[in-house]
């Protein structure tokens, strides 16, 4: 599957194979409007498929909502750990990582957390395997932010990345209701705040 420059993902059949073609399908329909509302038959419609085929690769429509989220789940970190960088300390990287997300979310395209979407929208589903795949890629990251906090020296670095993870999942959920991407600018200030408050925390060794 191909991820557009604005986010969005294009088919290419020809490169892909048939499962790969209804997930791909999925992922286009799912985040441009919601998991519920788009039927098997769009979804085979949109893949180039039978509902006969699709049925042959999945047995049920909530396999592949949960095979589509896991299909984000490595590419999505990806993408933040991109925008953050590799330069400048820790509160500049997470900064420029929020600062980024409002860019991106000034798109059209932009339609939010397929994960926090899933979870708010499958949320009377609690047996729902989507819902397990969404919790798994909320901790890989909250991880990912954790072990950067820690290599830059901080202590109590699982608390610093709950922090921002909430002030991350709050932008996102701010921009959805009220579009505006300036909640995710707001947000990268709090964090370098956050951040910088600890750095005379940090342990200081000594030959």
């Amino acid at each position: 599957m191909g991820r557009l420059a604005n986010g969005g993902i294009t088919l290419h059949p020809e490169l892909m194979s048939t499962k790969d073609q209804i997930i791909t399908a999925a992922d286009i329909l799912f985040y441009a409007g919601s998991i519920r509302e788009v039927s098997v038959e769009r979804i085979a419609e949109k893949a180039g498929v039978t509902k006969k085929t699709f049925y042959y690769h999945f047995q049920s429509k909530d396999e592949l909502v949960a095979t589509y989220l896991e299909a984000r789940l490595k590419p999505t970190i990806e993408r933040y750990q991109k925008w953050a960088g590799l330069e400048g300390a820790l509160a500049d990287r997470i900064e420029r990582m929020f600062n980024m997300l409002a860019a991106s979310a000034e798109k059209q395209t932009w339609k939010g957390c397929g994960f926090l979407r899933a979870a708010v929208e499958l949320a009377d589903s609690p047996g729902h395997p989507a819902l397990a795949v969404a919790r798994r890629h909320k901790a890989a990251f909250e991880e990912w932010l954790a072990d950067d906090i820690r290599s830059a020296g901080f202590a109590d670095a699982f608390s610093l990345a709950r922090m921002i993870m909430v002030l991350l999942d709050g932008a996102v959920a701010r921009m959805l209701v009220q579009k505006d991407p300036s909640y995710a600018r707001d947000a990268a200030k709090a964090a370098r705040l956050l951040l910088e408050s600890q750095t005379a925390r940090r342990p200081v060794y000594t030959d």
